[in-house]
């Protein structure tokens, strides 16, 4: 596809909002705030990155439908994904990307089968809120279109994150 022929991304970070404690000290105080992060979801294939806040309970359009295992066998033949956890952070000079993992997902629409493993996927999402850098693991293709997405998200928030994030999303050409 070309660029002309890709429909428009939504470049919507929208952060599932409000502290849970809510101002009071009593039940949900040491409750998680997920108001910074964004499950950004990269199809292979296709090169492209979307945001897609459903994938925060394992409900996106990708997940929808499917039952996943962690037997790879079962999604034989599927489209390989990276959801990434993407938490912001802000500091004096503006916000940031602080923390960003990706964990893979195979899907097979035919087979309505899907391989991820849960577990995996809710501790990279920890690891974004603790501001780690988690992408060792991902394909020179998916990085680079996850670099490109960051940058198109907001160019500022992409220069201030950190140079592990950018050397981490580097490939080499």
């Amino acid at each position: 596809m070309t660029n002309e022929e890709k429909p428009k991304q939504k470049l919507g970070f929208t952060i599932i909002k409000n502290d849970p404690t809510d101002g009071h000290k009593g039940f949900g105080i040491g409750s998680l705030s997920l108001e910074n992060i964004s499950p950004v979801i990269i199809d292979v294939e296709e090169e492209r990155a979307f945001v897609d806040i459903g994938a925060m309970h394992a409900r996106s359009d990708v997940e929808r439908g499917i039952k996943f295992t962690m037997n790879r066998e079962d999604s034989e033949g599927g489209k390989p994904y990276w959801l990434v956890w993407v938490t912001i952070e802000q500091m004096p000079e503006g916000a940031y990307f602080a923390g960003v993992t990706a964990c893979e997902m195979v899907v097979n629409r035919e087979k309505r089968r899907g391989y991820k493993i849960l577990a995996d996927h809710v501790n990279r999402m920890d690891k974004s809120l603790k501001r780690k850098i988690m992408v060792d693991n991902m394909d020179d293709v998916s990085k680079r279109v996850l670099a490109e997405f960051l940058q198109s998200h907001d160019k500022s928030v992409w220069d201030r994150s950190s140079e592990e994030l950018h050397q981490g999303l580097a490939v080499q050409e």
